[in-house]
């Protein structure tokens, strides 16, 4: 019952439900609304696993005074056409009474994309295609998910675009008419900053800090500025100012990506000189390849797989008396300056922001980080993966009803950060799902039943959550019944 009423909290403080009663929806609509969105914070699944939930495991009915044993699978398949056809009026509703709620404003926008699969073919829905896919699932078709989100990790706009989209096509369609104004900043990670982006994003009259495309890594250690992450790493950060161009260039060096990094290029390094040597030592071998142009074909091929790591080096082979064969191959590691191997743990980011000072910059730009742990929480802990429809307004309905979760997980998360219980939801959901709904019968003296239906005891952790929200710690009552 806990999660079902923090739920409920949650809607009432945008007035969610009245939203959907002024939209004109039916009560049985609107209560397969709130079911199906309550099912994916409570027990994140599909449609059919929600009914099961909803009738079996969940006090929702209750809460609502709702039978959701009488309400039909299609029913709940329905509320997300229902929630599809009101999508804009209701992000722009929900976002808005958040902001109030909150004191949020648009100073900063951060935009990214993630991707789910289909189970199955999904052969009619034309935005299901297979691209790269983010989880390794390559091999199904795919959905991409855009968020456009504030600062305080609430989403504004939502989109679902084809499974093989090109990142850096979907900003424009994103941001036009969101209403952000003139001077927001928009923080994107360096799938989506392409040249022609930032060229938008300045002809627009936003700001933006991007991480920059340039492939030539730079940093110059006595010029840097020390910094801290909040788990205690060390970054340093070199500001650049490029007047010609009215951007700052900051050149960020992680000690913890470096050792990544390092870590990376031994590994393919190690690979590659492998592979050298295995065509090394096949020269002394009959039935091996030792003809010098099928030999520097191998090289290439083996370069064009090594992952970047072949350019650093130099390779000669060594050619018998007659020229065509080679009795060698002879090889040396020479790292190409500004490159991965010689500056680990070094990336860039660009910015027109030419107030803002190293540290400003590089902690808004650490935002981005929050956005990927909302994509974490997306999959791992409100169900956005996998899909099972296969028509594209249900699919599209799916993502759509995972955003509205999420929207609720984090209004209750950022209330109980300010009364300090920072915990992640699927730790919040295991404290919460300790209370439940219990009915005890009493045999009396005429032969009758009495049946008192009511709610355990909070344990004290899951009390502290209800007292930090201001939520009965006893949700349903006490309901009593005679036979």
């Amino acid at each position: 019952v806990a999660v079902e009423a923090l739920g409920l909290w949650a809607m009432a403080q945008v007035g969610f439900i009245d939203l959907l009663e002024r939209l004109g929806l039916t009560g049985p609509q609107r209560a397969a609304i709130v079911g199906v969105i309550v099912g994916r914070m409570a027990a994140p699944g599909s449609e059919l696993a929600t009914q099961r939930w909803l009738c079996q495991r969940s006090a929702l009915g209750e809460l609502l005074d709702v039978d959701f044993e009488a309400m039909s699978l299609m029913q709940l398949y329905r509320a997300s056409d229902v929630l599809m056809r009101h999508r804009a009026v209701l992000e722009r509703a929900v976002f808005a009474r958040v902001s109030e709620l909150f004191g949020l404003d648009w100073t900063v926008t951060l935009y990214d994309l993630t991707n789910t699969y289909f189970e199955g073919e999904a052969t009619i829905n034309p935005k299901a295609q297979r691209g790269h896919s983010k989880e390794k699932r390559s091999d199904c078709p795919l959905l991409t998910l855009g968020l456009v989100l504030d600062g305080s990790g609430f989403v504004r706009r939502s989109q679902v675009f084809d499974g093989n989209v090109v990142e850096g096509d979907t900003l424009a369609e994103m941001l036009q008419g969101l209403g952000a104004p003139a001077g927001a900043l928009v923080v994107m990670d360096r799938g989506i900053a392409t040249e022609e982006n930032v060229a938008w994003l300045r002809a627009q009259g936003y700001r933006y800090l991007v991480v920059s495309r340039e492939r030539r890594r730079r940093f110059d250690a006595a010029d840097a500025l020390d910094l801290h992450t909040a788990g205690g790493e060390r970054v340093a950060v070199q500001r650049v100012e490029d007047t010609d161009a009215g951007e700052v260039r900051l050149y960020c060096y992680s000690e913890s990506r470096a050792r990544k990094e390092e870590g990376i290029s031994a590994r393919f390094a190690q690979r590659f000189e492998a592979a050298l040597q295995a065509m090394h030592e096949g020269l002394s071998r009959p039935r091996t390849t030792k003809r010098i142009d099928k030999l520097w074909e191998r090289i290439g091929r083996l370069k064009e797989k090594s992952r970047g790591a072949g350019q650093h080096y130099h390779i000669e082979i060594v050619a018998d008396a007659d020229g065509e064969k080679a009795q060698a191959i002879h090889w040396e590691r020479r790292p190409v300056a500004g490159t991965m191997d010689t500056h680990p743990g070094v990336y860039c980011l660009r910015t027109n922001e030419l107030g803002w000072d190293g540290e400003q910059l590089w902690r808004t730009y650490i935002m981005l980080t929050d956005l990927e742990a909302v994509f974490r929480s997306f999959k791992s802990e409100l169900g956005l993966r996998p899909i099972f429809h296969h028509k594209q307004e249900r699919a599209d309905g799916h993502l759509f009803i995972t955003v509205l979760a999420y929207q609720f997980v984090q209004l209750i998360r950022r209330r109980l950060h300010a009364q300090d219980i920072h915990q992640s939801w699927k730790r919040l959901r295991e404290t919460l799902n300790a209370q439940v709904r219990v009915t005890a019968t009493f045999r009396r003296p005429d032969g009758r039943a009495l049946h008192v239906r009511k709610t355990t005891q909070a344990e004290p952790e899951l009390y502290r959550i209800y007292q930090a929200l201001g939520i009965d710690p006893s949700p349903g009552g006490v309901r009593k019944m005679l036979v």
